[in-house]
């Protein structure tokens, strides 16, 4: 039991940097770019400040206001599930890597739905005229999360 709960600290550690990592990045941009703005780092990425009241793509962000609760309740259940797979499977280390950084994203969003009642983005990647949804660190940890996990379940199901 003992090997469970050290296997289960080191997956909430990696969350834990994530989450900080989120939060202190959107205090940062925050604090360097007024909503709307938008900085020109290269060719294809810009810095820009932008809210997103809903979810990824901004699904739903034009309700009025119930999809705050909404997103809010979901990452809430979907982080108790993920600690509750961490807690069953902490030597399954591909799996628990794709939870622990969905996690930390969740939670990161999480905080900024609660604090403010929309999630921070201010990643801007384009190419030429297209322009990937703006985006933040916990949404980069939920899709690398969501890579890896995918990967794991492939490499399942050729064993």
């Amino acid at each position: 039991m003992a090997k469970k709960a050290s296997g289960l600290m080191l997956w909430l550690g990696i969350a834990v940097i994530v989450v900080l990592l989120d939060q202190l990045s959107k205090i940062t941009m925050s604090r360097l770019l007024v909503y709307g703005q938008s900085e020109t780092i290269t060719s294809f990425f810009n810095l820009v400040m932008v809210y997103n009241k809903g979810a990824a793509f901004s699904f739903l962000s034009n309700q009025p206001g119930w999809q705050r609760w909404f997103f809010t309740g979901i990452s809430a259940a979907a982080s108790l599930f993920i600690i509750w797979m961490l807690r069953r499977n902490p030597s399954q280390k591909l799996f628990c890597w794709s939870l622990a950084l969905i996690l930390g994203g969740a939670i990161g969003n999480l905080i900024d739905r609660i604090a403010y009642g929309h999630v921070i983005d201010f990643l801007d990647l384009h190419w030429g005229v297209w322009h990937w949804p703006a985006f933040n660190i916990a949404d980069s940890g939920i899709t690398i999360g969501a890579a890896l996990f995918v990967l794991d379940e492939l490499r399942r199901v050729n064993r």
